[in-house]
């Protein structure tokens, strides 16, 4: 699912009038349809509602649904501002006059100072005051207004974004100042600023509606962003040819582990074999052996010299790829480990957790990263790596430049964990719930991305379906155990499941 700026949409909108037969009133209609079809379903007519319209577009939507509620049996209050008078579009202005045939409208249109109405905890609030279009932040009455709202306790539902949010970048932005929805009814597509963790107390549970917009206007505009979701991963799958054995499907090397936490090492391959690879080799210090074969008897061991930590990696076999960093620890032995192996190494890595922040204490190893080698950074790991930054959009940003720069890719792992290639491409996933936050899942995660790598996907593609698989996985595990117990080994033994689930088999 593709996701469009703000001028994007502007221009699908335009394209849809121009092309398809249909009015801007049309397509307002259309929002209050999808707007109103959510209250319904979540509220009874005898809801306390107010709703709060601007001068623009978001404003004429919001009308929209309010004359739609009242034929629904609502009696919302409602108040449009045209500060100053004569400030409404023409959308907005058509909007209103429809509104004010209905007989006993509760209607106030501001022109200038006003009441604050009655707002608590019992009333559902429509915000239609701005909408994506808006170019600079709230000020003066609208920053007082939008503080009320949110200081009130009430539900918001906001129309398109929350008011005073921008719909792509808000670099800056004071929360208290924009509107705290509940519930956020996206148009046509989601936004980039919902991917955003600092934005989701903003945003609040958030929903797409269809409104009919140009499928071919879509096509041919570009974007830079999207959402994987199940259609796009089903495409990239490939099914098994039944002639096939375990040579076709790849030989991993997984460096992972010390004395201590051999156990990531443990869910690495473990992720990796549930995720169809044809050989795993894990090295590891040799005090591992024991450990590796009696809990992943169907992976290799290849033991260091050292007995306690990994003081050398080498390839004795050509491996169709590599993965380094769960449990690997950061002593001396294994950063000059890491360094002497990237000074050799060929084609590209996946390169996680303590190799990452190996790194970060020999910020030199960056300029040796094999091309379109894949990282998969937390937040705290990226800030290590490329310096502190105080939010998401912050750290999406740098990982852009970052991505260009060493010409690799960056899976910056989150609730909507987003991928950053080096064209400046990003991808969110779609897959995934709080289930995943359990120790060891990212080490699942790196054995599945290696996995597929291993088996021929293109490093653009494998960490696309690992971090979907994962997630999905993470899913499957959580309807059986819940959220709060779903283990590392519940998300790698839910892979199979999660790949065939996504194949349709």
């Amino acid at each position: 699912m593709k996701i469009f700026t703000t001028e994007d949409i502007r221009a699908i909108d335009r394209s849809t009038i121009e092309t398809e037969g249909v009015t801007a009133r049309d397509l307002i209609e259309r929002v209050a349809d999808g707007v109103v079809g959510e209250i319904v379903s979540r509220w009874r007519p005898n809801k306390r509602t107010t709703v709060f319209a601007g001068p623009g577009n978001n404003g004429a939507d919001a009308l929209a649904v309010a004359r739609q509620l009242i034929e629904q049996g609502f009696a919302p209050e409602i108040y449009l501002f045209n500060i100053g008078g004569d400030k409404l579009s023409s959308d907005c202005r058509q909007c209103r006059d429809d509104l004010l045939k209905l007989d006993g409208v509760n209607f106030t249109e501001v022109t200038g100072s006003f009441t604050l109405p009655e707002l608590n905890s019992s009333y559902l609030v429509v915000d239609g005051l701005f909408g994506s279009g808006l170019r600079e932040p709230l000020t003066g009455g609208f920053m007082s207004l939008v503080r009320y709202i949110n200081e009130s306790g009430a539900k918001v539902l906001s129309i398109d974004v929350p008011s005073g949010m921008f719909g792509d970048w808000n670099r800056g932005a004071i929360n208290r100042n924009i509107i705290h929805a509940s519930l956020t009814i996206a148009i046509q597509f989601p936004r980039l600023a919902f991917m955003m963790k600092e934005n989701s107390s903003l945003v609040g549970e958030w929903k797409v509606i269809d409104i009919g917009l140009s499928n071919d206007a879509m096509r041919r505009t570009p974007t830079n962003f999207q959402i994987v979701d199940a259609a796009g991963m089903r495409m990239l799958l490939k099914p098994r040819s039944p002639f096939c054995s375990k040579a076709d499907f790849g030989n991993l090397l997984i460096v992972a582990g010390k004395y201590g936490m051999m156990g990531a090492a443990i869910m690495a391959a473990r992720g990796s074999l549930r995720s169809g690879v044809g050989k795993v080799t894990v090295h590891a210090p040799g005090w591992g052996y024991e450990v590796i074969q009696g809990q992943v008897p169907e992976a290799m061991f290849d033991p260091d010299r050292n007995d306690t930590v990994v003081s050398e990696i080498k390839q004795a076999h050509a491996y169709s790829a590599v993965a380094i960093g769960p449990g690997l620890g950061t002593s001396e032995a294994t950063i000059n480990a890491l360094d002497s192996f990237l000074k050799s190494s060929g084609g590209p890595l996946v390169l996680d957790a303590d190799a990452l922040n190996c790194m970060s204490m020999r910020r030199t190893m960056l300029n040796m990263l094999p091309a379109r080698s894949i990282l998969t950074p937390h937040a705290g790991e990226f800030d290590r790596l490329f310096g502190t930054h105080s939010t998401d959009e912050e750290r999406l940003l740098t990982a852009v430049k970052v991505a260009e720069d060493y010409d690799i890719l960056i899976l910056l792992k989150g609730h909507h964990t987003a991928l950053v290639r080096p064209d400046g491409k990003i991808y969110f996933n779609s897959t995934g719930s709080p289930a995943l936050a359990t120790p060891g899942s990212g080490d699942v995660l790196t054995g599945v991305i290696a996995a597929f790598l291993a088996q021929g996907y293109k490093p653009e593609i494998a960490p696309l379906a690992g971090a979907y698989i994962h997630g999905l996985a993470g899913d499957i595990a959580a309807d059986e155990h819940g959220e709060y117990g779903v283990t590392a080994g519940d998300i790698a033994a839910n892979i199979g499941r999660a790949i065939r689930q996504t194949m349709g088999c």
